[in-house]
Formats: structure tokens, C-alpha cells, sequence
């Protein structure tokens, strides 16, 4: 935050707060979200049981983690964006809708990645 004066141990503590206030946040007001966590739950087993090495365990196991990382900074940007009102503005609706183009590559990511070495 502006101002911070906290250094070291302190300062990654604070950090860490933060970070566990967004992921609390982000489960408490976004479906997708908690729909995504639903999905890592089920596939990380899948993932590191069903890649034969680390590369592939890996691969499988960063595209699926890939997909709430890009939920969060999409549900970052919509926070902002409606921080500044409710009325419709060109701008406003193309923040979002590139936001959520992100989340739907990230998940397309992970299916070409599953796809493809589950296939191999």
C-alpha cells in the first residue's frame, strides 16, 4: 500500500495479508472463481497421476493453475472498473470483456495442454 513504512519480515507478512485478503475476497464475490478452485481440486489429482514424468506433471499441473491466477487479475480489473460507477461506458465494457478473453485463453491453454499430452 502508498505509504507503507513496514521493511523486511514485516513487509512480506503484510504482503502475505494482503494476498490472502484477495484470494478471500475473490472466493467470497466471484462464482468463476470458486468454480475454478472446484476444477483444481478434481484435476490436480488427475494431474500428477496421470503425467508420466515431472515435465508432463508440470505442464499439466501449471496450465490448470494458470487459469485462476488470470480469474483473479480479471476479477481485479472488474473490481476497479465498477469502483467508478455503474454507467455504461465503452472503455468500461471493453476492460472487461478483455479480461475475460484472458480467462477463456488461459482455459483454452490448459485443455491444448492436457490435449496434447494426454494424447502423446
Amino acid at each position: 500500500m502508498a505509504g507503507q513504512q513496514a521493511r523486511g519480515v514485516r513487509r512480506l507478512v503484510n504482503a502475505f495479508r494482503y494476498s490472502m485478503a484477495g484470494f478471500r475476497a475473490c472466493f467470497v464475490h466471484e462464482e468463476a472463481f470458486r468454480q475454478e478452485l472446484l476444477a483444481l481440486v478434481l484435476l490436480i489429482p488427475a494431474g500428477l497421476w496421470l503425467g508420466e514424468n515431472g515435465v508432463e506433471r508440470a505442464l499439466l499441473l501449471g496450465s490448470l493453475l494458470l487459469v485462476p491466477l488470470v480469474e483473479l487479475l480479471n476479477s481485479a480489473i472488474e473490481a476497479v472498473v465498477d469502483r467508478f460507477g455503474d454507467e455504461i461506458h465503452p472503455l468500461s465494457g471493453r476492460a472487461k470483456d478483455i479480461g475475460s478473453a484472458a480467462v477463456l485463453l488461459s482455459i483454452l491453454l490448459a485443455a491444448v495442454v492436457w490435449g496434447l499430452v494426454l494424447l502423446s
